[in-house]
């Protein structure tokens, strides 16, 4: 297990309440970072700091339109700087060639390189590294350095995304070398974005962290080696308060100025807090790829058998959340693909409210009504499951009571089991220590190809140092090929045909439960502009040079 007293230790003094005449932005958010190393446990609340600190080589921006951060010019086909390459065991691959941004420099002035490119991918396909994007590393069988700034990447596989670096997410070379090759099994616990996260040489952002509360806040304070536009706010605080209703007392008392819409408020507390508050601030509702679902532990030997699983589904009436909690603006998800989306597949089975069909089911796994209004099975075991989510997020806790109480009716005990976010995400789902299920949510991109969560490689074990996102334990051998087929088909129409294949799977199997498709509602001082959300798992913060205060 990770040991806290060991992260995060270096505490300098924090931001001062003052607003410093609004040249200091208090950001207020529900999760605090499991660790702050970019390519360890995907969480959104540390893409939203690391959004500020550093810069993914491309990324899709608001309009869902690929870009470059952090390289010069975007490699296509077209241009030259892609080109088709036979791999040397004889595979269809891609040979595609970035070059650094110009005057792009590590926080303590050392130069950001190619040399930062290489021992990266040294580490990401190290099998002890525990990276969660490792097969982006490992797939790539030569990475080439041209010069200082200009670099070639050897993709065994051409795919239909072979110019989409997001995941490759620089670390320090002459900082983290030393930590990885002491001991590359327990890289993770000892790196130091985690051990000396104020060191200036971790950031080439817009902005560098300064001080940190483990658990509480992170303050990032103007990156003077930045190689962009300097940006307008000299400090910005992020403020974790996990409980929902304490986050909404400290906007309005001014303790924080704003409120993350990726996790912040629900939809349903936004809207009740616009009709009471509306005048002073401004509340944007961004829909968008935020998949709200339940990982189902498949090898629990009640939620093995997929007829508990579609009964479990048949027996919640999703809409009517939706209506009632969210006033419509949730749509019902079939899947994790977005109706937005263009590869959504609208034929795809859907598992509407219908108990009768849901007892029936049951009634034929072997789950009879019994003793205490709860099905038993024929040794007289009741039908239990275990259902975790954040705790203090109080809309999903709200959704959770109603998942119960809609189960009860079918003679089903959820027993709920909540944590803190950095417990949860930190150590229960990324080591597989759920027993039941666990209600959170995706943040995903645009044809965002779930191979980290539903491929049978992608199951985090000690073997591979728990990287991976395949927290279910799912292995089916024909969405592994589907998984395999879409990455590497460029043709849009017979890439749209497997993905409505790959849907139809995914609602037959149910690996997870799914639920609804999240609203981002940002709560925003009515004199902050420039901040436009992207509705995808790019931070807004990737854009963060561009928020001033006005007025």
């Amino acid at each position: 297990m990770r040991s806290w007293a060991l992260m995060l230790v270096v505490v300098l003094p924090l931001a001062a309440e003052a607003q410093d005449g609004r040249r200091t932005l208090v950001i207020g958010t529900s999760q605090y970072p499991s660790n702050l190393h970019p390519n360890i446990d995907s969480m959104a609340a540390k893409s939203f700091v690391n959004g500020m600190t550093m810069r993914p080589f491309t990324a899709y921006d608001e309009r869902w339109e690929l870009v470059c951060h952090l390289c010069e010019e975007l490699p296509t086909l077209e241009n030259g700087k892609a080109v088709r390459e036979t791999t040397p065991d004889g595979k269809h691959g891609v040979a595609t060639t970035y070059t650094i941004r110009a005057g792009a420099t590590w926080g303590d002035g050392v130069p950001v390189t190619t040399r930062d490119v290489l021992f990266t991918w040294e580490v990401g396909r190290h099998p002890q590294s525990g990276v969660s994007n490792a097969e982006l590393y490992r797939r790539l069988w030569k990475v080439e350095a041209l010069d200082q700034r200009t670099f070639v990447l050897h993709d065994e596989k051409l795919d239909y995304n072979y110019n989409a670096i997001n995941d490759f997410r620089l670390i320090p070379e002459h900082l983290e070398r030393p930590v990885f090759e002491q001991d590359p099994a327990t890289y993770r616990n000892r790196t130091l974005f985690d051990t000396d996260p104020t060191n200036p040489g971790l950031a080439f952002g817009p902005y560098r962290i300064v001080a940190v509360r483990p658990g509480s806040e992170i303050v990032v304070e103007r990156n003077p080696k930045f190689f962009g536009e300097p940006p307008w706010f000299e400090r910005i605080v992020v403020r974790a308060i996990e409980n929902t209703a304490a986050l909404e007392a400290n906007l309005l008392s001014g303790e924080i100025d704003m409120i993350d819409g990726e996790l912040g408020l629900a939809v349903d507390q936004a809207l009740a807090f616009e009709r009471r508050h509306g005048d002073r601030f401004t509340v944007l509702y961004k829909p968008g790829l935020t998949y709200e679902h339940m990982d189902v532990r498949l090898d629990n030997p009640v939620l093995a058998d997929v007829r508990v699983r579609r009964a479990l589904l048949l027996g919640l009436d999703r809409e009517a959340i939706n209506q009632r909690l969210f006033d419509g603006r949730q749509p019902v998800a079939d899947s994790s693909v977005h109706p937005l989306d263009w590869v959504h597949a609208p034929g795809t089975t859907r598992w509407p409210y219908d108990p009768a069909r849901a007892a029936a089911l049951l009634d034929e796994a072997g789950w009879r009504p019994g003793a205490g209004g709860l099905r038993r099975d024929a040794a007289g075991a009741p039908l239990r499951v275990v259902l975790m989510t954040t705790a203090g997020n109080r809309t999903r806790e709200l959704v959770q009571q109603i998942i119960q109480s809609q189960w009860r009716q079918l003679g089903i005990e959820a027993v709920i089991q909540n944590e803190p976010p950095r417990v949860l995400f930190g150590e229960t789902l990324s080591r597989r220590r759920f027993d039941g299920l666990v209600l959170f949510a995706w943040i995903s991109s645009p044809e965002n190809l779930p191979r980290t969560t539903l491929h049978s490689d992608a199951i985090p074990s000690e073997a591979n140092g728990w990287s991976g996102q395949n927290y279910t334990g799912y292995a089916n051998p024909r969405m592994d090929e589907l998984i395999d087929a879409i990455t590497v088909e460029l043709d849009r129409e017979k890439r749209r045909a497997l993905w409505a294949e790959l849907q139809e799977l995914y609602a037959q199997d149910l690996p997870a439960l799914p639920l609804y498709f999240r609203a981002s509602p940002y709560i925003l001082p009515r004199w902050l502009e420039g901040l436009v959300p992207t509705g995808q798992m790019a931070p807004p913060t990737y854009r963060v040079e561009t928020w001033r205060a006005t007025g």
